[in-house]
């Protein structure tokens, strides 16, 4: 997975290079990609020359040149103040009637210069955006990230509370960065008889929209343990129907060896 919350005004991850600031050194890149913000079924802002900030270490931020918004920016007061990208301006985002209150941003002085002519829209406030022709969901995509998904003939055991939960010779592994490794299971190697559906459904820019279950083991209910992704994204087909469990929140055994609960953002 790689939906997280992470501090705000974290430098670069290191090796990323970017503009120096007092917070750092934070990474502002020109993009190649073809990027649009919809609003009520309307563009609010339509790009072919996006600047990607990483404000989190993790991926970037789409910020928009000022005449390539095209909806009506009405001023809404002052911002919170960065360290690395200074004072910052807010603005209720109109266009054909529909209202999206403090959705774009601007650093007008910045130190870094770039930012100066550019707008930021809050992404969850905007209805649809597009990287080209294809819908991108919960943030960007990071170009200097990666996910491979591996066939194995590994034996990776799961347990929980000490009850074997899934137990499977056909594993998927996929290796994404800054994450530890997912195993993915066929369902017939999980005990679906202790499966509980969940309505939480998650977002990842990679792979698509995973729906959940919760697991039953000695009448103790483990919310949100497991997903799914039933239609991944093309490029992680893959593991297309196949079964994940938090690494953070049972125990796996691969080939007879116990691992570590590595500590992430979802531990």
């Amino acid at each position: 997975m790689t939906e997280t919350t992470l501090p705000s005004d974290a430098p670069a991850a290191p090796g990323a290079g970017g503009v120096a600031t007092g917070a750092g050194r934070m990474r502002v890149e020109q993009g190649q990609k073809w990027v649009r913000a919809y609003l009520n079924g309307h563009v609010v802002a339509d790009t072919r020359s996006p600047l990607m900030v990483w404000e989190l270490p993790y991926f970037p931020t789409y910020y928009f040149p000022v005449d390539d918004v095209v909806a009506t920016l009405v001023p809404a007061g002052s911002g919170k103040r960065s360290p690395s990208r200074g004072e910052s301006e807010l603005f209720d985002v109109t266009i054909a009637g529909a209202t999206a209150p403090g959705a774009a941003l601007r650093y007008p002085d910045s130190p870094i210069e770039a930012l100066r002519g550019a707008v930021r829209l809050d992404w969850d406030a905007m209805d649809e955006w597009l990287e080209e022709d294809e819908p991108v969901y919960t943030h960007p995509r990071n170009p200097y990230h990666r996910v491979d998904i591996l066939g194995s003939s590994r034996r990776v055991e799961v347990l929980i509370d000490e009850v074997l939960v899934a137990d499977s010779n056909q594993p998927r592994i996929l290796f994404e960065t800054g994450l530890p490794p997912r195993y993915y299971l066929p369902l017939t190697d999980v005990r679906l008889d202790l499966l509980r559906p969940s309505p939480t459904v998650t977002h990842c820019p990679y792979k698509g929209a995973a729906t959940y279950w919760s697991i039953k083991v000695a009448e103790r209910l483990h919310p949100d343990l497991v997903w799914i992704y039933r239609a991944p994204l093309p490029e992680s087909q893959k593991i297309a129907g196949l079964a994940c469990f938090y690494n953070e929140k049972v125990d796996i055994r691969v080939d007879g060896v116990l691992q570590d609960r590595p500590h992430t953002p979802f531990s």
